[in-house]
């Protein structure tokens, strides 16, 4: 649990219970909250201690068991009734990202799958919940190794932009778009990372940085609206973002204000990559247009820390997401390479065979 390394994992089991590292805290301070109630997650989901697709699947996961270890019965239907209740306990705490969803599936397939005792299923779920992990941190380490394939080759170094955080803090471990920086990085071909401060929460400020910082990645903030002034000025070569939802089309959901900087993208003929694991697409969803679009309290936007910004009786309108349509979208990074968006089919054929 060493800060001072890029081996940052934001979800950890340990001594029969989950340990959190707290991301509203960072980059003041760092600290970790120790989880050994279902309740209890369900609220670090909410409250945003533990943020960002796959590590909301993993910690949603390790919910899962953490209920069904409450659950007193020995008797096997009321055993799967009741856990069915702290499934939906779980799936009612973030709303846009898919992967939490993926994680309560899985985890309630196999109880159901699970042949013998009460107690045989909870040591299960267990296993099923770090096996969740651990493959979430091959993929990323493998999305960010295909993100190599398809970045701009260019006389010198690559520039990146990235919105937000999707970095080791967002996953199991390394990070989607944020582990094809660092795969970038490894291999020499990266000279500096741009980070949108990413408003209101400012993930890309207080997280993507401090990530950067801690591996000594070369970094560079900028405030949201400086994007398309340093894509004119020629300092950014690609784009690379996460999502937390991908339609069957490739329309993707990610933090608000990624679809503003894709459309800059575009303008400036830069590459705009998405990376994300094949389970953050939907393809029960045709369109971006029926991806759920949380909104958060009014309280991110009218002040930061203790200081109002605004006058009183303004109104306020704060989606945590947008969606980028896939007509703006270079390829989509997966574990299993890049795709086009309209290739995304592919994948989905695969699974079905």
């Amino acid at each position: 649990m060493n800060p001072s390394t890029y081996q940052v994992y934001p979800v950890v089991w340990e001594n029969d219970r989950v340990i959190l590292i707290d991301q509203n805290r960072l980059p003041g301070k760092y600290s970790i909250v120790e989880i050994s109630r279902c309740e209890d997650m369900v609220e670090a989901i909410k409250t945003m201690i533990v943020r960002g697709a796959p590590a909301i699947g993993v910690a949603a996961a390790y919910g899962i068991y953490l209920g069904a270890r409450e659950i007193k019965t020995k008797e096997r239907k009321a055993f799967l009734a009741e856990l069915e209740i702290v499934a939906q306990q779980l799936r009612q705490t973030r709303p846009t990202a898919v992967n939490l969803f993926w994680a309560i599936m899985r985890m309630l397939k196999n109880a159901y799958e699970t042949i013998g005792t009460v107690e045989e299923i909870k040591a299960s779920l267990l296993e099923t919940a770090q096996q969740i992990q651990l493959e979430d941190l091959q993929t990323c380490q493998s999305i960010g190794d295909r993100g190599l394939e398809v970045l701009p080759t260019t006389p010198d170094k690559l520039c990146l932009l990235t919105h937000c955080n999707a970095g080791a803090l967002a996953t199991a471990g390394y990070g989607t778009a944020l582990g094809v920086v660092r795969s970038a990085w490894r291999d020499g071909r990266l000279a500096r990372l741009y980070a949108d401060e990413t408003r209101p929460r400012l993930q890309g400020a207080r997280l993507t940085t401090w990530e950067c910082v801690e591996e000594g990645i070369p970094v560079t903030l900028i405030t949201d609206s400086m994007a398309a002034h340093c894509m004119k000025q020629g300092l950014i070569d690609a784009v690379v973002v996460g999502a937390d939802r991908i339609a069957a089309n490739g329309d993707t959901a990610n933090k608000i204000g990624t679809y503003s900087v894709a459309l800059i993208a575009q303008a400036h003929q830069i590459p705009f990559f998405v990376a994300a694991p094949i389970s953050t697409i939907d393809f029960q969803l045709s369109t971006g247009e029926e991806i759920p679009i949380e909104e958060r309290h009014p309280s991110e936007i009218y002040q930061i820390g203790e200081t109002v910004i605004c006058p009183p009786k303004v109104e306020f309108y704060n989606p945590a997401f947008d969606v980028t349509p896939a007509e703006l979208i270079t390829a989509i990074i997966t574990e299993k390479g890049a795709l086009a968006p309209s290739e995304l089919s592919q994948l989905n054929i695969k699974q079905s065979v």
